[in-house]
C-alpha cells in the first residue's frame, strides 16, 4: 500500500525494562524519526514504573509516549514499530516478559481499527496509568475516539478509581489515622 498523501497524528507508547532502558528508548525514537513518512513531533518525559502483568521478578520499566505525524497507514505504522522492536533485539516468546523495547500504537487520529493484527485505539489504553501519565503530559486533550474522553480525563478517572479502591486508614489512638511506617 503506498503512503498516504495526508498526514495523521498518531500516539505511540514506549517502554523498556532490559539493558540501558533510557538508551533503548532514545534508540527507538531515533529509528522512528529516521523513518520516511514519520515525523516525531513531541516526546514525553521518561517515567520509571514497576512491571505490570509479567513475571513477578520483572525489572521496572522506563516508559514514555510520543506524538508523531505520519503519512503511513495504521498497519504500515504498526509494521514499522514491530520492525524497530526486532531490529533492537526484541523477541516475542512470552506475553508481558521483560523486553529491550516495547512500542505500542495507542491512537491513530480519530480512526478506529478492528483487525485481527491491530486494534486502535489500543484496547488497554484507558486502564494503564503507566501509559496515560506520559501521554497526558504531551497530549492531554487528545480524544479517545470510542470513549469520547480526553487522555487527561481518562488519567483522572483511573487515578480516582485507584484512590477509591484503597482501604481506609486504620484509626489510631483518639481516632486519628496511624501514619504508615
Amino acid at each position: 500500500m503506498p503512503p498516504r498523501d495526508d498526514t495523521v497524528t498518531a500516539y505511540i507508547a514506549l517502554g523498556a525494562n532490559v539493558g540501558d532502558r533510557e538508551a533503548n528508548l532514545r534508540d527507538a525514537l531515533a529509528r522512528l524519526s529516521s523513518t520516511p513518512g514519520i515525523r516525531v513531533v513531541t516526546v514525553s518525559s521518561f517515567f520509571d514504573n514497576p512491571a505490570v502483568g509479567g513475571p513477578p521478578d520483572s525489572p521496572p520499566f522506563l516508559n514514555a509516549a510520543a506524538v508523531v505525524e505520519t503519512s503511513l497507514s495504521p498497519h504500515e505504522l504498526l509494521r514499522r514499530l514491530l520492525d524497530i522492536e526486532r531490529g533492537m533485539g526484541r523477541r516475542r516468546r512470552q506475553k508481558w516478559e521483560p523486553r529491550v523495547i516495547d512500542l505500542d500504537l495507542l491512537l491513530y487520529g480519530t480512526e478506529v481499527v478492528e483487525a485481527p493484527d491491530l486494534k486502535v485505539p489500543h484496547p488497554l489504553l484507558h486502564e494503564r496509568e503507566f501509559v496515560l501519565v506520559p501521554l497526558a503530559e504531551i497530549a492531554h486533550a487528545a480524544i479517545h475516539p470510542t470513549l469520547g474522553r480526553t487522555v487527561g480525563d481518562l488519567l483522572l478517572i483511573l487515578q480516582r478509581q485507584r484512590e477509591a479502591s484503597r482501604p481506609p486508614p486504620v484509626p489510631g489512638p483518639r481516632g486519628f489515622p496511624l501514619d504508615p511506617l
